[in-house]
C-alpha cells in the first residue's frame, strides 16, 4: 500500500488550519480537505467590541442608545454604530480569509483539496472525493459544527435565526426591535448584550436555574445581573414548551409564560458535521452531539483522531486548538499524550468579560473536602486601574488548597481574558497562591486583583489556624475539667 500522506484533516474549521500548519512543522506531510471556514463568528466579536464603544458614545452624549428612545438623533447614532461595526467585522474576516488562503497554506507545506467526501474500508481505509482516493497513516476530523435546533412545537412553522444567519439580517435601524433570544450557552448570552447595546429589547430565555449552569454561580448571578442592568429581560428555569404565529407576532411559551416578540433567535448549542463522512463504514461511533474519543482523542477507529466542536463541548477557539495539538502529535508518533484541561482557560466576551480556568468553588469541595478548600475573593472596586478606567464591576475569584495549591479560579471583571492567562498559566506550572501574591505587577494595571486576592490565603489561614488553636484549647479544657 502506497501512502501518500502521514495525515489527512477533514474539515475546514479554524481548528482544522491549525492543525495543518502544526503538522507542518512537524515536517509531517499533510493534506487539508474541504477548507472552506464560516466567519460569521468574526462578526459576534466584532459586533460585541463596537457594542462597548457605541455604549460609551451613548452615555458621554447624554441620549445612549436604548430601545425606550425612539427619536431621529437616536436611530441615525445606532445606525452609524452599526455599520461601523460591519465595516470592522468585514476587515477582520477578510484578513482571516487571506491568513488561512489555500495560496498561503499550500506555501507552507499544506496540500490544499477542495471538496466534500467520505470515508471508505475497502479495501483499504482511505478518504475518497474528487475521483481520488487519500491513503493517510492516520486522519484527523476537524470539521467543525453547525447551530443545533431543539425539538419545540411550532418553532420550524413560525420561524426562526441562527447565529450563522443573523448577521446579514440585522442593520440596526430598520430590523425587527424586539427578539426573544432561546438558549443558555455563552454564545447567547454574548449575543443578548450585544443586541440590547445596540437598542434591541431582548428577552433571554434560559431552562437552567442559572444563565450559565457550569461556572460558578456567584459570578453567574452577577454577570445577569450586568445584563439586566443593560435592559436584557432574563428568564431562568423557563424552558420553551411551544411557538406559535397568532395576527403577525411570534409567541413564545416559555414555562409558565407567554413572550410576544418579533424575532427568535435560538442560540442553544452545537452539531458535529459529520453526517456526509461515512464514519459507520469504518467502525467510528458518534452521538448527535459529538463523536466517541478517548481521553487521546482517538475514535473508536484506532486510525483517526477528531478535535473540536465535533467531539463535543463548548465552542471556545483556544480549547479546540489544545486538542488539535494533542490529537495531531498522538496522531503522528507514540499516542501517549492526554487531554487535560485542568490548566486551559476560557473567556466569555461579555462586558465585562466573565472568564475561568480549572475547578469551581463546588466541584473542588465536591472533590477535595470542604474543609481542605479555601476560596479567596476580592473585588475590582479596589483595584486603582479599575477606578482610573471607570471598569470597577467584577470580582476575582481563587479556589484554593491549605498547601497553597491553586484548583481554579473565576474572573468577572475588566482585562479577565488575560488575568484568567496567567492563573493558567500558575496551575499548569503548580506555582502555589503565595507566589501570586508576592506578584508585584506594574502599577497602576488590572494584575493588582491577582495579587491581592492571592494575599487572602495568608489571612484565611491565618485565622484558621487561630481557631484550630482555640477548639484544641477548649477540647483540653473539656478533657481536665472531665478527668475531675
Amino acid at each position: 500500500m502506497t501512502i501518500d500522506y502521514d495525515v489527512v484533516i477533514i474539515g475546514g474549521s479554524l481548528a482544522g488550519y491549525y492543525a495543518a500548519l502544526a503538522a507542518t512543522e512537524l515536517r509531517a506531510t499533510v493534506a487539508l480537505v474541504e477548507p472552506k471556514v464560516n466567519y460569521g463568528f468574526i462578526h459576534h466579536y466584532a459586533l460585541s467590541k463596537i457594542g462597548k464603544l457605541a455604549q460609551q458614545l451613548g452615555d458621554a452624549t447624554g441620549f445612549g442608545i436604548h430601545a425606550t428612545h425612539t427619536n431621529s438623533s437616536e436611530k441615525c447614532h445606532i445606525s452609524l454604530a452599526w455599520q461601523e461595526a460591519m465595516l470592522y467585522a468585514q476587515s477582520v474576516a477578510s484578513n482571516l480569509e487571506e491568513q488561512y488562503s489555500p495560496a498561503i497554506l499550500a506555501a507552507r507545506g499544506v496540500d490544499v483539496i477542495v471538496g466534500s467526501g467520505q470515508f471508505q474500508s475497502s479495501p483499504q481505509l482511505a478518504f475518497a472525493l474528487n475521483n481520488r482516493l487519500l491513503l493517510a497513516r492516520t486522519y484527523l476530523l476537524a470539521s467543525g459544527s453547525r447551530p443545533e435546533i431543539p425539538e419545540i412545537d411550532g418553532l420550524e412553522a413560525t420561524g426562526y435565526f441562527t447565529l450563522s444567519n443573523i448577521w446579514q439580517f440585522l442593520n440596526g435601524a430598520t430590523s425587527p426591535k424586539n427578539w426573544v433570544i432561546i438558549g443558555g450557552i455563552p454564545q447567547s448570552i454574548e449575543i443578548a448584550q450585544t443586541l440590547a447595546r445596540f437598542g434591541y429589547n431582548v428577552t433571554l430565555v434560559v431552562k437552567h436555574r442559572h444563565i450559565l449552569p457550569f461556572i460558578d454561580p456567584e459570578l453567574a448571578i452577577l454577570l445577569q445581573a450586568q445584563l439586566e442592568v443593560e435592559g436584557v429581560r432574563v428568564l431562568t428555569e423557563k424552558p420553551v414548551i411551544q411557538v406559535r404565529r397568532i395576527e403577525g407576532k411570534k409567541w413564545i411559551q416559555a414555562g409558565d409564560k407567554a413572550i410576544e416578540t418579533d424575532e427568535i433567535l435560538v442560540v442553544t448549542g452545537q452539531q458535529p458535521n459529520l453526517e456526509s463522512l461515512n464514519l459507520a463504514s469504518v467502525d467510528v461511533k458518534w452521538h448527535r452531539r459529538s463523536l466517541v474519543v478517548n481521553d487521546q482523542l482517538q475514535t473508536t477507529n484506532h486510525r483517526i483522531y477528531a478535535c473540536g466542536d465535533v467531539i463535543g463541548g463548548y465552542d471556545f477557539a483556544n480549547i479546540a486548538n489544545y486538542e488539535a495539538k494533542i490529537a495531531l502529535k498522538n496522531a503522528l508518533f507514540f499516542p501517549k499524550l492526554r487531554v487535560n484541561y485542568q490548566s486551559i482557560p476560557w473567556a466569555i466576551f461579555t462586558v465585562p468579560m466573565l472568564a475561568q480556568v480549572g475547578l469551581t468553588e463546588a466541584q473542588a469541595k465536591r472533590q477535595f473536602g470542604r474543609d481542605e478548600v479555601l476560596v479567596l475573593r476580592h473585588y475590582f472596586k479596589t483595584v486603582t486601574a479599575a477606578q482610573l478606567q471607570n471598569e470597577t464591576t467584577g470580582m476575582c475569584k481563587l479556589i484554593v488548597l491549605r498547601n497553597g495549591e491553586i484548583l481554579g479560579a473565576s474572573v468577572l471583571g475588566a482585562e479577565a481574558g488575560e488575568l484568567i492567562n496567567l492563573i493558567g498559566l500558575a496551575i499548569s506550572q503548580k506555582i502555589k497562591v503565595e507566589h501570586l501574591a508576592n506578584l508585584s505587577p506594574v502599577y497602576p494595571s488590572f494584575s493588582e486583583i491577582l495579587e491581592q486576592t492571592a494575599r487572602e490565603w495568608s489571612q484565611q489561614k491565618l485565622n484558621s489556624n487561630v481557631a484550630l488553636q482555640e477548639f484544641m484549647e477548649g477540647f483540653l479544657h473539656f478533657r481536665r475539667n472531665w478527668n475531675l
